[in-house]
């Protein structure tokens, strides 16, 4: 244990956080997410999605300097709906100063979070519950 740290930030976790670059991405998927596919693994059984974006927003800077840091799948048929995960996503985006995530099609979102530097594979069993993060910058203190 470590003190100030939220819990759900496992030893792999962290390291992925700390290793990741600006422009670096991070997917945190549902249940449901074929997660065999990511370049690193990182498994949260024990929470849902929200819980990981959460635990994620309290170390990690989200990219300024590009259009959608924060991207989630669109309903394939619905596009502009709005699951429960990405309503409870989009209100801790926004409470922790970003704004809310841009959606993006099923399979685009597929192909991103492939390329994501790590895939964080939680226990959310509602459909929809994905996220991709960008790595923004930390400035230099004044």
């Amino acid at each position: 244990m470590l003190i100030g740290l939220h819990p759900l930030l496992t030893p792999d976790l962290l390291h992925a956080l700390a290793a990741m670059g600006h422009g670096d991405t991070i997917a945190l998927v549902d249940a449901n997410y074929p997660a065999t596919r990511g370049r690193r693994l990182i498994s949260l059984p024990g929470t849902d999605v929200a819980g990981a974006l959460e635990a994620v927003l309290t170390l990690l800077p989200l990219d300024t300097f590009v259009a959608d840091p924060a991207v989630v799948m669109d309903v394939v048929g619905e596009s502009g709906t709005v699951p429960p995960p990405v309503a409870e996503m989009n209100a801790l985006l926004r409470a922790h100063g970003a704004k809310p995530a841009q959606a993006m099609e099923r399979f685009a979102f597929y192909d991103a979070a492939n390329g994501a530097y790590a895939i964080v594979h939680t226990g959310e069993r509602r459909f929809y519950g994905n996220i991709i993060l960008t790595k923004g910058v930390i400035p230099p203190e004044k």
